[in-house]
């Protein structure tokens, strides 16, 4: 059957299961728009109110639902405000198709209105991308374009589509790409490294696991408790970790890296085997790489090759998407138990709690802080809540208080750390999981690069709770500047529109907290509304998070204050 080249990326986005795209139309772009009238009641479309919230809400949509995020956008301008959350995306793993349209193919190359070489430029940042010029490429193209999305290590795909082929005729007939030539996203388990992985679990006296996004993208949760419970080993998170295993398990240690807790830090120093699952050893979690675990043997489970060895050496390495390496190793762990060294990381957590937590949560402080109000959430939705953050300190007051039960939780930028993500992405979450509470926490700052998503939210009824914590400052680079730069706060200082008007101007209900008496009572007003609802609530200005690795320091040389 002969159907037009837009009705036939139409077909294939439904044929790969999509459910939901993000998008803003154009002229480029107009022919699929137009397709897309005729599916409406089979394919849901958000409309956003600029693209950079179109790849974010596809970002946490793909995150939470566990499939591949879709956006929508024209040629030009459209296609260049997708790179952000392209290179968010590529950073952190995140499965995505982004679709734009392009001028016809006999104006390529002639610097047509709204022309844009959207392959050249989003190359860096694209696990693949290719230009499409005939209808008769479409199917195969889209095909590919969502197995390499979704497949092995995850990531962002581009495929743009010149005007003529939008409108020109192609045969339809939808085939699934199931293999690339040249293209192994899993790569086969080794047995010899399982054995030597194993033997070394085996016979460490001090063991840590590490826990990281790969293991959420494998689906591994399960396979991964089961390890930690079997061998009874102590688990640390990475950022992007964090939700993959439940917070209150006994064996549960903390986050790691330059805000995380105490005791994993300085643990890392001190462990014999150090298990890194699903991670990449970023700069965030290392610090100084000279001083970084190098009493331990380190045994990294990693799917991407180009990963293993490039920033820490590693003894052993199992190449392999972590559920599957997971599977072939576990029968192979003894039972075991490290009770002396689980202990171990009591002292840590009661000097970090008494230092740092308890000052923070026991509302002592004259003003309202940042911690408390993460800790009264994570409270009262008895950690089952999505939360996503911002970028900052809101991002790791997020992190360090939240007490996750459930995987797929938590939705934060990790690699490139993209300040506005946090709105836009709580959109995408929400859609993706209706019946999951929502919950974005952001700042003063990163709230206003996107806050015009609250048009979206308005326009499609999205129930999303949104935590504002206001410090009149862009409070990260204010931290350093206070620690590093002898607080000499260079345009650090920023001012705000009233948000409580600016909600209620797209008909969302809200309120502002600047008493701690009255924070209780908002928080359960935001919990209980019906609707989306935006609480603001006016912090200490001046409140660091702690503990901090400074930058270029050992993990074990971790600040408490």
């Amino acid at each position: 059957m002969q159907i037009t080249g837009s009705e036939a990326v139409i077909r294939s986005i439904l044929e790969e299961g999509v459910e939901t795209i993000f998008g803003y139309p154009g002229g480029a772009i107009m022919p699929i728009y137009d397709a897309l009238y005729d599916y409406r009641e089979r394919l849901e479309h958000i409309l956003v109110r600029h693209e950079q919230g179109a790849t974010h809400a596809a970002d946490g949509y793909a995150r939470v639902k566990g499939d591949v995020g879709v956006c929508l956008v024209t040629s030009g301008p459209g296609a260049t405000n997708l790179i952000t959350g392209l290179a968010n995306a590529m950073i952190d793993s995140v499965p995505m198709v982004c679709i734009s349209g392009q001028v016809a193919s006999p104006l390529l190359g002639s610097d047509a209105f709204q022309e844009t070489d959207i392959i050249g430029i989003s190359m860096p940042v694209t696990k693949w991308n290719y230009q499409i010029t005939s209808a008769s490429e479409i199917v195969e193209v889209m095909s590919k374009a969502f197995y390499l999305a979704r497949t092995g290590r995850p990531g962002p795909v581009v495929v743009d589509i010149t005007k003529d082929a939008q409108f020109g005729m192609v045969d339809f007939k939808y085939k699934k790409c199931t293999r690339l030539r040249s293209y192994f996203p899993y790569p086969k388990v080794k047995q010899e490294d399982i054995e030597s992985a194993a033997i070394l679990i085996n016979n460490a006296r001090k063991p840590l696991l590490i826990v990281g996004h790969g293991v959420l993208l494998s689906g591994a949760q399960k396979e991964f408790e089961d390890l930690a419970v079997k061998a009874d080993i102590p688990v640390a998170s990475t950022l992007l970790g964090l939700s993959a295993f439940p917070t209150k398990h006994p064996l549960y240690v903390g986050m790691m890296g330059m805000h995380g807790n105490y005791g994993p830090n300085v643990k890392t120093n001190e462990c014999d085997v150090l298990i890194a699952i699903g991670m990449r050893f970023d700069d965030r979690i290392t610090g100084d790489l000279k001083r970084y675990a190098r009493q331990a043997a380190v045994i990294h489970i990693e799917i991407d090759p180009a990963e293993i060895n490039k920033n820490v050496e590693v003894d052993v390495d199992v190449v392999a998407d972590a559920r599957q390496a997971l599977k072939a190793l576990l029968p192979m762990i003894n039972d075991n138990s490290h009770a002396d060294w689980i202990a171990s990381f009591d002292s840590y957590r009661d000097e970090e709690y008494k230092k740092v937590i308890e000052p923070k949560i026991d509302g002592s402080n004259s003003g309202i802080i940042m911690d408390e109000i993460v800790h009264l959430v994570s409270e009262k939705t008895g950690g089952n809540a999505i939360v996503v953050t911002d970028v900052g300190q809101n991002q790791m007051v997020g992190a360090r208080n939240y007490k996750f039960n459930k995987p797929n939780s938590w939705v934060t930028s990790g690699g490139l750390g993209t300040m506005g993500f946090g709105l836009p992405a709580a959109i995408g979450a929400k859609v993706a999981l209706p019946d999951r509470q929502v919950i974005v926490f952001t700042g003063d700052g990163g709230f206003q690069m996107t806050m015009q998503e609250l048009g979206t939210i308005a326009q499609s009824n999205i129930d999303v709770k949104i935590i504002i914590m206001n410090n009149n400052f862009l409070g990260m680079v204010r931290q350093w500047q206070d620690m590093f730069f002898e607080k000499r706060y260079s345009f650090t200082e920023i001012s705000s529109p009233d948000f409580i008007t600016v909600a209620s101007a797209y008909g969302i209900e809200g309120c502002r907290v600047t008493k701690r008496a009255e924070l209780d009572e908002a928080i359960d007003r935001l919990l209980n509304s019906e609707n989306s609802f935006l609480l603001e609530v006016m912090v200490e200005k001046e409140d660091n998070v702690f503990p901090m690795v400074t930058a270029g320091e050992s993990v074990s040389n971790i600040r408490l204050e």
